[in-house]
């Protein structure tokens, strides 16, 4: 377009005469060598987004576009490279899911295998030790191909929520009796308090993802708290907000390692709690869900979700 420009202006001086010719001509020629110049700077930042979108339909997703200027290419350069950086974030966790995938689907494949194995050679016999054995781990994968498609479907947004007006009371009866009932089927011996500022407390949420919520907050609280301790869980009204708070007597979770720990296959450095390292991350997919808040709170023992009001 600009080269079109300076030949135009060339034809109209040459016409009127206004210009001598070697002038027009010249005055022409560097009118394109500029334009030219001018032309090849503003296309560079996206003669770049195209060599660096090459190279990420390979994997590599490091190429970054230098922003040189504040108009609208130097914010599409800006926004190419946040892109950028989102797409080599979202790989490197999906290539750690999948590496954390593979390491606990093959733990208890593996000693489950080992079980069947001892079973066929008649190194062991079939009394209801060994298959108890076997029943344990084949529960744990059962346990947590459930919480992987549970979470799947939650990242999806293919739960749908079905809202209501739930009292919070009987709901945190419910959820503590059955999680009493796990407790003892991992042989955590542990004691659990509800605390309801207001028996009249209701929340509006679904009813079968919140059970589900607080179900995988007691059972971590159960796992990482000592044996013979109590988990607490409370109830209270603020501000509009309705907020459950699960605690447990354990350590707590460092404050470096507080925002990690909704994250898939994590733990809060406790490990050894024999969990899945998904129920805190379905917990987080839910209460965001239902536009609601879950964050780990002061000694760090202590989680606590809120969620709107009816």
């Amino acid at each position: 377009m600009v080269g079109s420009g300076a030949v135009a202006f060339g034809f109209f001086a040459w016409q009127i005469g206004w210009l001598p010719p070697r002038t027009t001509i010249a005055a022409t020629l560097l009118a394109l060598v500029f334009s030219q110049v001018l032309a090849h700077g503003m296309t560079l930042p996206l003669r770049e987004m195209t060599a660096a979108a090459r190279r990420m339909a390979h994997g590599d997703y490091s190429r970054r576009v230098r922003a040189t200027s504040r108009d609208e290419v130097g914010q599409l350069a800006a926004a190419f490279n946040q892109m950028a950086a989102d797409l080599a974030a979202a790989d490197q966790q999906r290539r750690e899911f999948i590496a954390n995938v593979s390491h606990e689907l093959r733990t208890p494949i593996t000693a489950l295998g080992a079980v069947l194995e001892n079973l066929v050679d008649g190194v062991s016999q079939p009394d209801p030790a060994t298959l108890r054995t076997a029943l344990a781990q084949t529960e744990r994968l059962s346990l947590l191909v459930s919480e992987l498609l549970a979470l799947s479907s939650v990242e999806a947004g293919a739960v749908a929520l079905e809202r209501e007006t739930l009292p919070v009371e009987p709901l945190l009866k419910q959820v503590v009796a059955e999680a009493e009932v796990m407790a003892a089927a991992i042989d955590r011996p542990v004691r659990f308090h509800i605390a309801v500022a207001d028996p009249a407390l209701t929340v509006h949420a679904d009813h079968a993802r919140l059970h589900q919520v607080l179900l995988n907050l007691l059972d971590n609280a159960t796992r990482h708290g000592p044996a013979h301790g109590q988990v607490r869980v409370r109830a209270v009204g603020e501000r509009g907000h309705t907020v459950l708070e699960v605690a447990d007597d354990g350590p707590g979770i460092p404050v470096a390692e507080r925002a990690g720990v909704f994250e898939r296959f994590t733990r809060g450095g406790r490990a050894s709690g024999g969990g899945t390292g998904l129920g805190l991350a379905i917990a987080r997919w839910i209460v965001e869900l239902h536009g609601g808040t879950i964050a780990v709170a002061d000694p760090g023992s202590r989680i606590r979700v809120t969620l709107p009001g009816p």
